[in-house]
């Protein structure tokens, strides 16, 4: 009986030696596991770092560039209100070229009552 309980301790042996032999590879590779979680972790926190500065660089050139279209548009609108002004100022004015026409007819046809007189029409625009 002591000879069975001899191969039982022996075996109880080797299968906690076998155990001991499989968690100490299992640590050591949970301990590469950190060391190479903590590499990761250090280069993560590098990237964020870089596109926070990236981002804050895009926000100040977006800020930059609202600004400049904000007063072109200002200056846009400014101009846009005096082309209005010119146009309503222009259409105030008499048709002064149909007047002139009119008056050079009745002057060349007291003038010279047979003479073929040809006179742009006013009322035709240019690009006909």
């Amino acid at each position: 009986m002591t000879f069975l309980a001899d191969i039982l301790l022996g075996l109880g042996a080797i299968a906690a030696a076998i155990y001991c032999f499989v968690l100490s590879r299992k640590l050591s590779k949970l301990k590469g596991l950190d060391q190479d979680l903590g590499s990761a972790i250090a280069i993560l926190s590098r990237q964020v770092d870089e596109m926070t500065r990236v981002l804050s660089s895009a926000q100040d050139t977006a800020n930059t560039s609202a600004t400049d279209l904000k007063d072109k548009t200002e200056v846009a609108a400014n101009i846009a209100d005096r082309l209005e002004l010119m146009i309503a100022a222009l259409q105030d004015l008499p048709e002064t070229e149909v007047e002139a026409d009119a008056q050079f007819l009745a002057e060349a046809a007291a003038a010279k009552p047979d003479a073929n007189i040809f006179v742009r029409n006013a009322s035709r625009k240019a690009s006909q």
